[in-house]
């Protein structure tokens, strides 16, 4: 005769892997992920998107630490070496027929053409400039707070010529000069994203979440800011800046102008979805058990559309580097003495840097791996998101 056990002490069953259910002897332990976890997996196994997200990293770490990752300080030149070639960097000495290990590159022979007054590189075989790691050079301030004269590369004679990427004009290493650039387009993308994102989700959501008068009076907003034509009003609005602004001012006043018109597209989607949304039985459901308005739309309205609002995050930014470049470029952005890629790019704009110095046609490079890394994260942060996908 079988025995029946007590009321609650029937032995839960071991379950596999996957089932929600402990199997380490633990009884009834419920095991559930979070929805940041849940991102995380989908997110990691999308390869391209985690490459990207790795260069993402760099180009920030890059812009956080600037001071000591550039060689030199972005006003330091050398009138002596104007579009100077870019040096290879060597580790190796075999020049004397041993192997000597170090860090050097080779110096420059200088030749002028009388008739054209063509100034001619050619490499100096005989002529090397040592380089060294963590090297003390110029004084800096670290984050505008810390004093420091370290970087993390450096010629031991600072009065030696040392272009890994080739110098401009009037003799300024590129090198050091783009890596300042990478702070400034880099926040200012992430700052007019910021500005847009906040304003796309509350003008939106209070649009769809309440309807009537205040619906039509912020969608006629919308569509007013839709129907101008934005880069003629960029350009005009950029022209108009005060010239005697300092840099500073100049920068968040092109940031705003940015910021302005990038935010109509989020909030027309963000009305779209709370329109949607507040007729569904679980806005309903808590909205009758007393949840005030502002706890609806942060709880319970806004992250049943993660998926769209992080893609917006992510694929806005590159848009936001597009136009400060472009802007820039064309004289009317930021201006020296600040330095972004679009404001180095603009020595690009003659047929004799593109003959003579493409290098400094580098910074369009950087352009175009910043925005395609950006995009990708984009991409792969949707795709993870999306409950649909899993």
């Amino acid at each position: 005769m079988a025995t029946s056990e007590p009321l609650g002490l029937a032995q839960t069953p071991t379950q596999g892997p996957g089932t929600g259910v402990s199997g380490r002897g633990t009884r009834g332990e419920i095991h559930s992920a979070s929805q940041s976890r849940l991102v995380w997996r989908a997110f990691r196994r999308h390869r391209l998107a985690m490459i990207a997200a790795g260069v993402t990293l760099v180009l920030y770490f890059i812009a956080l630490f600037v001071e000591f990752l550039a060689p030199f300080s972005v006003a330091k030149f050398d009138e002596r070496y104007p579009y100077a070639p870019p040096q290879r960097l060597h580790i190796i000495d075999t020049s004397g027929g041993n192997w000597d290990l170090g860090l050097y590159v080779k110096g420059y022979k200088k030749s002028l053409d009388p008739e054209t007054l063509e100034l001619t590189y050619t490499v100096d075989e005989a002529k090397k400039i040592p380089v060294r790691l963590f090297d003390r050079g110029e004084e800096y301030k670290l984050w505008g707070l810390i004093p420091s004269d370290i970087h993390l590369l450096g010629p031991v004679d600072n009065r030696e010529p040392i272009y890994l990427l080739g110098s401009d004009r009037n003799g300024r290493d590129l090198l050091s000069r783009l890596i300042y650039g990478t702070r400034v387009s880099m926040t200012i993308g992430l700052i007019g994203v910021t500005m847009a994102f906040v304003l796309g989700i509350v003008l939106g959501g209070i649009s769809g979440y309440f309807g009537g008068k205040i619906d039509t009076v912020i969608q006629r907003l919308v569509e007013f800011f839709m129907s101008i034509p934005t880069l003629p009003l960029w350009l005009g609005l950029a022209a108009a800046v005060p010239a005697g602004w300092g840099p500073l001012q100049r920068y968040f006043a092109i940031t705003v102008i940015l910021a302005t018109f990038a935010w109509t597209d989020l909030a027309r989607v963000t009305r779209g979805r709370f329109m949607s949304l507040r007729e569904e039985e679980f806005i309903s459901s808590a909205h009758l058990d007393g949840n005030r308005p502002r706890r609806l739309i942060f709880r319970h309205m806004l992250p049943s559309f993660t998926s769209h609002l992080i893609a917006s995050l992510t694929l806005s930014i590159p848009g936001m580097i597009l136009a400060e470049t472009a802007l820039s470029f064309l004289g009317l952005g930021l201006q020296a003495p600040v330095v972004s890629w679009g404001v180095l790019l603009q020595e690009a704009q003659n047929i004799r840097v593109v003959a003579t110095a493409p290098w400094l046609m580098l910074p369009g490079v950087a352009v175009v791996v910043a925005v395609l890394a950006l995009n990708f994260v984009g991409d792969g942060l949707r795709d993870a998101a999306d409950p649909y996908k899993r």
